[in-house]
């Protein structure tokens, strides 16, 4: 295993949310935030594109990890960075959900390998997950990146411009060629509502709330420690909700703060002491579903009540200020309503 430089950085650089943190560690592809004794949550740093985030968490005799990153490649950089902080093994492997950029790098830890999740998250891993919708439109999405900068690259003139370029090309390409790699990993152990792991000193609960980013997604309470890794089911702002249930996600989101939580570690962006903005995602959600089934009970289109919808009264709290939502979200919600969707 390669070495990695390790740094220990001051708790002052940390965003307010994570204040209560001593300490981040560096490796060469990770920032490993420390948020209890233990426990780390594992941030990408923009030299590999890992897209979210994990929480890697210590016991007596092993290493469990929530979620692996989007490919093998930055699977294995998340391994290697583990490296730094412990020399225990990655024996269990907990999917938040199914997404391929929480999942799908699970192969890098391994065949001997423990992988839970919820009975919904084993069925779409199980089933043809290379040609999930969601999946393909991020292969898309990948390569018309690299193709603009290829553009961009073919039209610069400038030496600086072009070397930039160049730098970014590269991290794309690799990224593209990483996912080629993939193959994913279905859980071995399936959970419908609740598990507990009893092992090695910690407590870790893994808690079905109910339907909301998708239909399995798990919330991974550390009851000790009073924090919750989300995944995709609370972030810091709304989620996507091309697989989503926006009627029930609101309802879930109030027994998410059922929980003793005083930290939440969302699968994307910083983490957050302040519980107020469950609330405010909450009422998004509310106000997104009320509004879009308004629309098309007066008959406009999926596409017309996307344009449409208003929810820039959710600026102060959430910074909504543009006009209309996410196209594949109000598209879900109409389908869901026409029973064409699960």
């Amino acid at each position: 295993m390669r070495m990695l430089s390790c740094l220990i950085v001051a708790a002052a650089i940390l965003p307010a949310a994570l204040s209560q943190a001593q300490e981040i560690i560096e490796t060469d592809t990770h920032n490993l935030q420390v948020v209890a004794d233990g426990v780390w949550f594992a941030v990408g740093n923009g030299t590999l594109y890992t897209m979210s985030n994990a929480l890697v968490i210590e016991r007596d005799e092993d290493v469990v990890i929530v979620d692996s990153h989007v490919t093998p490649a930055a699977g294995a950089a998340l391994l290697d960075s583990i490296a730094v902080v412990t020399d225990k093994p990655v024996t269990t492997v907990i999917n938040s959900h199914f997404h391929y950029d929480h999942a799908y790098g699970t192969q890098a830890f391994g065949d001997d390998l423990q992988v839970i999740g919820h009975e919904y998250t084993r069925a779409r891993l199980s089933d043809d997950p290379l040609n999930d919708p969601t999946y393909l439109r991020s292969l898309d999405r990948f390569d018309n990146t690299v193709a603009d900068v290829e553009a961009r690259l073919a039209a610069a003139d400038d030496a600086e411009a072009r070397a930039g370029l160049e730098t970014e090309l590269s991290f794309w390409r690799a990224h593209v060629n990483a996912q080629q790699e993939t193959d994913p990993v279905a859980p071995n152990v399936s959970v419908s509502d609740r598990m507990t792991l009893y092992r090695g000193g910690r407590e870790i609960q893994l808690i079905w709330l109910g339907r909301a980013h998708t239909g399995g997604d798990l919330a991974v309470y550390l009851p000790a420690e009073k924090m919750v890794f989300t995944g995709d089911m609370m972030l810091g702002r709304p989620s996507y909700m091309g697989d989503g249930y926006v009627e029930e996600w609101s309802a879930t989101l109030g027994r998410l703060k059922e929980l003793d939580i005083e930290l939440v570690l969302p699968g994307h962006g910083d983490g957050f002491t302040d519980l107020r903005i469950i609330d405010y995602v909450q009422a998004y959600y509310n106000d997104l579903h009320a509004g879009v089934m308004r629309l098309k009970n007066q008959g406009y289109s999926a596409e017309e009540a996307a344009a449409r919808v208003d929810l820039r009264h959710h600026q102060d709290s959430l910074g909504i200020s543009e006009l209309g939502a996410d196209m594949l979200a109000v598209q879900r919600i109409y389908d869901l309503d026409d029973g064409v969707a699960e």
